[in-house]
């Protein structure tokens, strides 16, 4: 079994994404990629735990039951990269799926080196699996596996936990087209999508009762005073989840407790805060299940198959590159 990771040598330039995010007219936002640092992506795996959000467990109960089914419709010879991989606990399942037929090379793409090292720790032992991992944005690292291809391979890219959702929807259309752009016909896209449901059971999903989503996302504010020298006051702010039913999306917020301003030496820049402003950290998109299809097809895939959980309303698709 081999291991690797393989770095990206420039990193996401966080003081320049922070002081035109805070600094936009209007809502200031910050990207939600930088809430997956050590402590927020170790703060994450906590949530996927918690009793309120459904969506991991329905996720891992999916690939768990299907992986075989997926494996069915696939080549003979596969080489596997996922998206933003996180520990790549749940991927287990399809990689043992394919390791009973196959050698398999396994890319995991991730812009947190603590994410790959907990990916490679969780799955380095699979039978007839090896790692290759890439400390690189979504593309970039699909464009990096994909240039491993041998010229029989079929190449599979894993999206799951519904990532999709952090996207707006044109957005995510476009990505989807990017993806499509470094696929070969023939090469399949296993989409993971969290789908509407009840009010309540949306809003507790992103509120959780122990508040680890709360210190989730107020790690945002803390990793900003530790990599930009800022002083944020975290007591001087909370979270927020809220649901915009224009565009079917919790949002989560962080709003300020007071007037207030906050020094980021890091960033070059000084922001004023008012009372109840709030800065927008992320938003996850809910789908109904009928719309896969049709945003497959927008964009160069057809919708092999798809598999619904009967738990938490979530599916998982299969999309072939035409």
């Amino acid at each position: 079994m081999a291991t690797a990771v393989i770095a990206q040598h420039s990193s996401p330039d966080i003081a320049a994404d922070v002081r035109a995010g805070l600094r936009r007219h209007g809502q200031k936002e910050l990207p939600s990629k930088y809430l997956y640092d050590e402590i927020g992506s170790a703060l994450f795996e906590v949530i996927s735990v918690l009793p309120e959000y459904g969506l991991t467990r329905a996720d891992e109960r999916l690939l768990r039951r299907h992986a075989g089914d997926v494996v069915a419709r696939l080549q003979p010879h596969v080489l596997v990269a996922e998206l933003g991989s996180g520990s790549g606990k749940k991927t287990r399942w399809l990689l043992e799926a394919l390791a009973r037929r196959q050698r398999v090379t396994y890319c995991p793409i991730e812009i947190s080196p603590t994410a790959l090292a907990r990916c490679k720790s969780e799955l380095g032992q699979i039978e007839c699996v090896s790692i290759v991992g890439f400390e690189r944005p979504y593309l970039d690292g699909l464009l990096a596996a994909a240039s491993r291809r041998a010229t029989d391979d079929q190449l599979l890219v894993l999206f799951l936990g519904s990532t999709i959702g952090n996207f707006d929807r044109d957005a995510a259309e476009r990505f989807l087209t990017e993806v499509r752009r470094i696929l070969f016909p023939g090469d399949a896209l296993l989409l993971g999508t969290d789908l509407e449901k009840p009010l309540p059971q949306l809003l507790a999903a992103y509120d959780d009762v122990l508040g680890v989503t709360s210190a989730f996302n107020l790690n945002l504010l803390a990793r900003i005073n530790r990599e930009l020298g800022a002083n944020f006051d975290l007591a001087a702010f909370r979270h927020e989840a809220r649901y915009n039913s224009s565009f079917q999306r919790v949002e989560m917020h962080l709003r300020s407790t007071r007037n207030q301003e906050v020094a980021i030496p890091g960033a070059g820049c000084t922001v004023s805060f008012l009372k109840e402003e709030t800065i927008w950290t992320e938003s996850s998109h809910k789908y109904r299940a009928g719309e896969i299809a049709g945003m497959a097809l927008r964009n160069g895939f057809q919708c092999d198959s798809q598999w619904l959980d009967s738990e938490w309303a979530f599916a998982e698709s299969l999309l072939i590159a035409e």
